[in-house]
């Protein structure tokens, strides 16, 4: 058991960062990415607006849940804002690409998807902050709450470009 405690606990760290280091991407600029305002403007290349607030929450749910994730802290929760990003860029961006990443793909999304619901309903093993702190969350049902969430929020993303006019006609 400590052998698969421990591979989950690597696991659960290098995902967790990789999600982190595309929300630092995204929000700073860091690792190569483009910060906050190149997010904001390539989110708005993608009919995904305004840009900038969408722009904010991406990074923010990739950065803080991804370092949640790392160290398996509230992880069902975690997985919320991860799962959320990677529905709006499969869907959005790499579904019409085919599935093998060297096209361009969903390939990786899916493989961060199905990663991120493993921990989401499995929990993220012995070696985490959650075991440490003695929380347990009911599963399925904790699972479930937060991939309908996540599913939602994906949602009101991709309808974004169908809001975002009539919102902006309003405060005009």
């Amino acid at each position: 058991m400590v052998r698969l405690d421990l591979g989950l606990a690597i696991l659960r760290v290098l995902i967790g960062l990789l999600f982190a280091g595309h929300g630092a991407q995204k929000l700073f600029g860091g690792f190569g990415g483009h910060g906050l305002n190149g997010t904001a403007a390539w989110l708005e290349s993608l009919n995904i607006r305004p840009g900038r607030p969408w722009a904010l929450l991406l990074g923010l749910g990739e950065f803080v849940g991804g370092l949640f994730l790392a160290l398996g802290l509230a992880t069902p929760w975690a997985i919320l804002p991860l799962l959320a990003s990677q529905l709006v860029a499969l869907i959005r961006v790499h579904a019409p690409k085919g599935l093998w990443i060297d096209r361009g793909g969903f390939e990786y999304n899916l493989v961060l998807i199905a990663l991120s619901a493993f921990f989401g309903f499995y929990g993220a093993g012995a070696y985490s902050a959650d075991a440490w702190l003695g929380w347990v969350w009911p599963q399925p049902t904790t699972f479930g709450l937060v991939l309908i969430l996540a599913l939602l929020i994906a949602l009101v993303a991709l309808a974004a470009p169908v809001w975002a006019p009539r919102l902006s006609r309003r405060a005009a």
